[in-house]
């Protein structure tokens, strides 16, 4: 297995969404583990995958893992050298304008840090060192937006998260500069920044909470097509009904099984019972948002539900 350290340092003109200034060393795979390219249509390749029957995992933070903290580009390609899967993301935004990677509004659990995410500039942030979920400091340092959009091209899609600090115009302005429409989902949680991100960037696709037929009826009567949603089906029980109505509508289901102590993942990995994620799929779930990724994953397979090598632009390299 061969690695190759990248390294990225040169100076940016104006400030604004990418920031006046980068530094950084990221050390990544660039030959080995799984890819996804969709090619140049994404509901292409979602139907491709309904097709074909397979459920496909999107990891939560990125899958943090024991050394591996959540939203890092280290933890990505980790979890990349497993199994093929949609990373969720969340965008954060420094003082000085720059788009990373960061859930919290604090930097206070996840680095070595303390304070709003928006107090500090990127050049005080990007020295900070990466916490895993146990607490533990890793070499790992925070990542920012642009790096991350260009370490997934041609290796999977990034499913975009909005912190509170974060505008909506500067993310798809990253986007649109990397020519990066067709490998990223935004994540809405109301109609109205459906309508918003969709006014902004007509060609994404949508990941927009969904309750009923109705939720779908109002985003086309607001102008968001079907073909541009995907529709986020909550995580507290497997609605199948809604998973048929969404599925024959051509909306692709993402059934959420994370959540923390009182989760499906939780209670899953407490009782063993791993084929729970196999049930879910078969109840018509496209996509499982999960923080157990390997496990889910893992699962699929043995039901023959996983992401096929070789089929609609998956690839093990």
């Amino acid at each position: 297995m061969r690695r190759y350290t990248i390294s990225i340092a040169f100076i940016l003109g104006a400030c604004g969404a990418s920031g006046p200034e980068r530094d950084q060393s990221v050390d990544v795979h660039i030959d080995t583990g799984w890819a996804i390219d969709v090619g140049e249509d994404l509901n292409t390749f979602f139907e491709c995958l309904e097709d074909d029957g397979a459920t496909l995992i999107s990891a939560h933070r990125g899958g943090p893992y024991p050394g591996y903290p959540e939203n890092a580009l280290e933890t990505f390609d980790h979890l990349l050298q497993d199994i093929p899967a949609i990373l969720e993301i969340d965008v954060a935004t420094s003082r000085d304008g720059v788009l990373f990677l960061m859930h919290d509004d604090t930097l206070d659990r996840t680095t070595t840090g303390a304070g709003a995410t928006n107090a500090l500039d990127w050049k005080d942030i990007r020295t900070l060192k990466l916490i895993d979920n146990s607490g533990k400091p890793t070499a790992f340092r925070p990542t920012r937006l642009d790096d991350a959009l260009r370490w997934a091209n041609g290796r999977t899609l990034l499913q975009i998260d909005f912190k509170r600090t974060t505008r909506f115009e500067d993310v798809v302005a990253e986007v649109h500069r990397q020519d990066a429409e067709q490998r990223i989902i935004y994540i809405a949680y109301s109609l109205a920044q459906a309508e918003k991100l969709h006014r902004l960037d007509p060609s994404a696709m949508i990941s927009l909470s969904v309750n009923s037929m109705s939720d779908i009826n109002r985003s086309v009567a607001a102008g968001v097509p079907t073909d541009k949603i995907i529709g986020f089906t909550g995580t507290d029980a497997p609605r199948p009904r809604l998973f048929d109505i969404l599925n024959n509508r051509d909306v692709e289901v993402i059934f959420g099984t994370l959540g923390g102590r009182d989760s499906i993942d939780s209670k899953i990995e407490q009782t063993g019972e791993e084929d729970r994620y196999v049930e879910i799929a078969k109840l018509g779930a496209d996509i499982l948002a999960t923080d157990r990724p390997l496990k889910a994953q893992y699962a699929l397979n043995k039901d023959g539900r996983g992401a096929t090598n070789g089929v609609c632009g998956v690839t093990k390299r």
